[in-house]
């Protein structure tokens, strides 16, 4: 996480957008994690993130959990891949809290709304990207083409606004 805040860091002084791909179950949740401060670098990363002047677009392409994807995550607009998910806790951690037991991890993702299109309807994302039937790796070249497309369309829009603006 710090050294993906220095690189935005550096993004911004030389005036480059920001693109983040996420693909992540989540941070190590243990004390060896606690111990070399990854809250504070999540939570400095969150911070410090809203605060940049350049456009930042996040792209969850799989699986977005936890402040893993949280750490990387924060942007001007967040698109998802249809069939990704993204949630600040799994569905197996949110069911040992709330159920007492793990194993009802699936009604637990039943509550938790955590895919695309329950996080569009909720406005926590703003872009779902369609992938075929069986997921974007049965058309990774289309699936390309649409982040691709979806990446300069919006940058031509923030081209257009000041950095306090963005």
């Amino acid at each position: 996480y710090r050294k993906a805040l220095r690189l935005m860091k550096q993004a911004e002084k030389f005036k480059r957008p920001i693109i983040t791909f996420i693909d992540t179950p989540g941070a190590f949740c243990g004390l060896e994690a606690e111990q070399r401060g990854q809250g504070e670098a999540i939570a400095k990363n969150l911070l410090e993130m809203s605060k940049l002047s350049v456009p930042i677009l996040c792209f969850v392409i799989g699986e977005g959990g936890s402040g893993g994807a949280l750490g990387i995550g924060v942007g001007n607009e967040i698109c998802m891949l249809e069939h990704s998910v993204y949630s600040v806790i799994s569905p197996e951690g949110l069911s040992s809290i709330l159920f007492k037991d793990p194993s009802k991890s699936k009604e637990a993702s039943e509550v938790m709304k955590l895919t695309s299109h329950d996080l569009k309807n909720l406005k926590i994302i703003d872009k779902i990207i369609k992938e075929p039937f069986n997921g974007a790796q049965e058309d990774v070249d289309l699936i390309s083409k649409k982040i691709k497309n979806f990446i300069v369309d919006r940058l031509s829009y923030y081209e257009t606004l000041s950095e306090a603006e963005i």
